[in-house]
């Protein structure tokens, strides 16, 4: 089978660090070397062709590959597909549906051109990270359940060595890692910290990540370390009191994840797709609540016994994932959709 993938979420930049590029390349290393006689060639219509793309319907994404059984979009955007040549859309949240100015003016534009509701119900089948995802698809796009599948991401990256001579924070520190942008409610964080502080807690609120709210930030009195590499990012996770995750929507969440893959224990808003991954094994809090945060991070401090348990429950939870089983319920995928 050969499959044009596309692959505009690898250009290099920032946005290699996102969720999208973090999940297309962990599938693409599990399918080449689970299925070594398929070929995935991934294709770049570059910006001006994308523009060219959403408006005029040229050039298509297959045509830019070299006679492709089936075309893999990882994710929502703007395209066009020769009719007639099968597509499999992968969808990881509608957030972008459910709060638009959340995002920054070309972003918006990006997901207007994409027209997503679109998309997936041209395609031939649309795969979703979680179930949370797949009945926000369905509802939203008005899509037939028969086609819509959940086919869960594996525990965002592995975990390595734990690197010397990183940054030190004697007192601890909770962690946020990803974009500092509206959706991730990096503001309540900052405010559940300061609270926390005024009652007694002495670790440090860092975060590793940039975005469009760090200049809200600065002054804050948190830790902004801006875009780390992947093996400080490691350090950072390992030496974590706890990672915190409190958005207000998240698809599939790999941050927590990744931390429990370290035995670092999580807190996370409590929204549906946390059910899905980690149940009972991650401290839960109403979205944008401080106090609440207040409250969890004081008990992640203090309660050192509940910290090391709710951590060996999260690695316990995250080893159910697989990027192997991700890989193949997605190539059985293409290849119905090829077939």
């Amino acid at each position: 089978m050969r499959v044009a993938v596309d692959g505009r979420a690898l250009r290099p930049g920032p946005a290699r660090a996102r969720g999208v590029a973090r999940y297309l390349r962990c599938v693409l290393e599990q399918l080449t070397r689970l299925f070594p006689d398929d070929e995935y060639e991934l294709v770049d219509p570059g910006r001006v062709r994308l523009l060219s793309a959403a408006l005029t319907g040229r050039p298509r994404l297959d045509e830019l590959s070299a006679a492709p059984d089936v075309v893999w979009l990882p994710a929502p955007a703007p395209v066009a597909i020769s009719a007639g040549m099968p597509y499999v859309l992968t969808v990881h949240d509608l957030s972008f549906e459910h709060r638009p100015l959340d995002y920054a003016a070309y972003d918006r534009l990006w997901h207007r051109l994409a027209r997503p509701g679109r998309l997936a119900r041209r395609a031939d089948l649309v795969l979703c990270v979680s179930d949370a995802t797949r009945e926000a698809a369905i509802r939203a796009w008005h899509l037939h359940s028969h086609r819509v599948r959940t086919v869960l991401s594996g525990p965002g990256g592995a975990a390595g060595g734990r690197t010397t001579g990183t940054r030190e924070f004697p007192d601890g520190y909770f962690l946020a890692v990803g974009a500092l942008e509206p959706r991730k409610l990096p503001s309540a964080l900052v405010a559940g910290h300061r609270r926390a502080r005024a009652n007694g807690l002495r670790a440090e609120l860092v975060f590793a990540g940039d975005g469009p709210l760090r200049d809200k930030l600065e002054g804050s009195g948190a830790i902004l370390l801006g875009h780390v590499s992947d093996e400080e990012l490691d350090a950072l996770y390992s030496g974590a009191l706890a990672v915190a995750c409190v958005s207000r929507d998240e698809g599939f969440g790999f941050t927590p994840l990744e931390a429990a893959a370290r035995g670092t224990p999580s807190i996370v808003a409590d929204l549906p797709v946390f059910d899905e991954t980690f149940g009972d094994a991650a401290l839960r809090v109403p979205v944008g609540d401080p106090g609440a945060l207040a409250a969890a991070l004081l008990r992640l401090e203090q309660e050192p016994d509940f910290r090391d348990q709710l951590g060996e429950d999260a690695r316990a939870a995250v080893e159910q994932l697989s990027w192997e089983r991700t890989a193949r319920e997605t190539r059985a995928a293409l290849l119905e959709a090829a077939s």
